[in-house]
């Protein structure tokens, strides 16, 4: 049997066309259509301004993606919440909440598992599962919202996966979270991150969408990052900055540049230097990120004095550059600290929700 079709990953559009076969009157897609993207329900049977055989009807041809929380953490330290979400194939993904002045912002997964294979990141290290949906994209938020009873109003794609390597899904995801007649989110509240698929990021500059890029650099140049990270093998350092230069000639947008330091390895004068010399010129910022621990990586985080001596040069050449306050430490919810969990929610660690 051929699975039904989710309205939680539907445009407008298509959903008009769905009531039309169905014999609903014409204001039903719009009515629909908030029930499924601004209220986030998660089943038909929410629809209450629909009649019951409606909704029946509309549950025989169609149905909303699952999301559920399997278990959270609350961080002690700021406030940080770490879900595990629970979607309809039994599969695992973790999402984060975080808490600043301007609201929420939530750190939300494109995929479960990840096939980049960055050799500091949690995520990968099961390799690629699947992609997510948008309505599983769209999941995250919508379970976060209800449990926290408040709105989100910003958004990081940073969680598992890469969102670039998800390509049609992603995009579809973003036109949906920015409908006006759905959760509305400003595109320039989004940071999308990309280890760097440079064919992807040509495709989506293109795309007239204002999101912010992020792009993950993490070295100065190719043998350091293609130890760290296996896809410069494909898309080196000189390709990748090209095509940093053309999505902001296209979009006139800033670049934002990732740079996880680990002690010893990416963090000297000379990378800084280095890093300087490759970003001269270009509208970009670089967020300094003292590494997260991973386990089974073996990496250390870099001394404090040398992440700010790190960023007082690059300062100094005229980089615009900032180190990332970690959030949910406690709860291992910082950059690349999220990973598939493949057995029950007991295994996350904390209570079930």
């Amino acid at each position: 049997m051929d699975k039904l079709p989710d309205l939680r990953a539907m445009p407008f559009e298509d959903l008009r066309k769905l009531t039309i076969l169905l014999g609903f009157p014409p204001f039903r897609a719009k009515q629909i259509f908030a029930w499924v993207q601004r209220k986030g329900v998660p089943g038909t049977d929410d629809m209450t301004d629909l009649s019951v055989s409606d909704r029946a009807l509309l549950a025989r041809h169609a149905m909303i993606s699952g999301c559920e929380i399997a278990a959270k953490q609350v961080s002690k330290i700021d406030g940080t919440v770490k879900y595990l979400f629970r979607l309809d194939d039994g599969e695992t993904i973790e999402s984060v909440v975080m808490r600043y002045g301007y609201g929420l912002s939530i750190c939300a997964s494109a995929q479960v598992g990840c096939r980049m294979g960055c050799k500091f990141c949690a995520s990968g290290m099961g390799g690629l599962v699947r992609n997510l949906t948008a309505g599983e994209m769209l999941g995250q938020i919508f379970a976060a919202q209800h449990d926290l009873r408040k709105k989100i109003n910003h958004m990081v794609l940073m969680g598992m996966g890469e969102p670039l390597d998800n390509y049609t899904n992603v995009l579809a995801f973003l036109r949906l979270v920015g409908d006006p007649n759905g959760q509305n989110m400003s595109m320039r509240k989004v940071s999308l991150s990309t280890c760097g698929l440079v064919s992807m990021m040509h495709k989506l500059s293109r795309e007239a969408l204002p999101v912010t890029l992020s792009v993950s650099l993490h070295a100065p140049n190719n043998a350091l990052r293609s130890e760290l990270m296996p896809v410069n093998q494909a898309y080196p350092i000189e390709t990748l900055l090209d095509a940093c230069r053309a999505y902001i000639k296209t979009t006139g947008r800033r670049i934002s540049f990732e740079y996880a330091m680990f002690d010893g390895r990416n963090d000297t004068p000379d990378c800084a230097y280095a890093l300087a010399r490759l970003l001269k010129g270009m509208l970009c910022h670089v967020n300094l990120i003292p590494a997260n621990p991973v386990e089974e990586h073996r990496r250390r985080r870099s001394h404090k004095d040398a992440v700010r001596r790190f960023q007082d040069i690059l300062e100094q050449a005229g980089i615009p550059a900032t180190v990332r306050r970690t959030l949910g430490a406690d709860i291992s919810a910082a950059c690349g600290q999220l990973r598939r969990q493949t057995d029950t929610a007991q295994s996350f660690g904390v209570q079930r929700s």
